[in-house]
This record gives C-alpha cells, structure tokens and sequence, in this order.
C-alpha cells in the first residue's frame, strides 16, 4: 500500500544572536530570477528609511510565501476580525506614511505676520 504524501518536518534553529527587525515598509524588486524585499522602519515625519533586512527570493518562493502568508492573514481574521485597510484618498503609503502637521510654534508666520 502507498504511502501518503507526507512531508517531513523541518526543526529551524533561532541563533542566538539573531535580531529581530521591526518593519512597516517593505521595497519590492525583481529579476526574472529573484525577488529581492528591503525591509525597512519608517518613523512618523521622517523621510529617510534605513534597510534593516534584505531578503532575496525565487520567485516559486515568493508565490509561496505569498500563499502562505494570505492563509495565515485569513486564519488571523477569523480570529481576531478583519484587518481594515483605511480608504485611499491618495495613495495608502501617503496614508500610512505622511508627515505629521508642524506645531504651532514651529509652524512659518503666515504673510503680513510676524
């Protein structure tokens, strides 16, 4: 009789030195033979963002982890609720991303002011 098709587990090892990278921007690039994803964290106002991991792909690889990463997004949801993305009145970036308004006392005199 055969046997089912079963894979065999992976046990991943976590270095201890290993530091984790917060991040809420991500750059996506490609060849015809490699994905590339340029983790980055964005701080609210700032305009530059520094790379804190790159990660580079296959693009089999990178379906993967596109398929696995919307089942575990659904299976979140069903637990959690949904994850609403805010409408887009520019784009989601500019949303996420836009400089907060000066204050008061940093804000320029308005003409004729002093």
């Amino acid at each position: 009789m055969p046997q089912p098709n079963t894979r065999p587990t992976t046990a991943l090892e976590v270095p201890q030195d290993l530091q984790p990278v917060y991040a809420n921007l991500v750059r996506i690039a490609h060849s015809p033979a490699d994905m590339v994803f340029d983790f980055a964290h964005l701080l609210p106002g700032e305009t530059r963002a520094r790379i804190g991991a790159r990660i580079l792909m296959s693009p089999l690889s990178a379906k993967l982890l596109y398929k696995a990463l919307s089942e575990n997004l659904a299976r979140y949801e069903a637990a959690f609720g949904e994850i609403v993305i805010p409408a887009a009145s520019s784009s989601l970036a500019d949303q996420l991303f836009k400089p907060f308004p000066p204050s008061p006392e940093q804000a320029p005199p308005e003409e004729g002011k002093p």
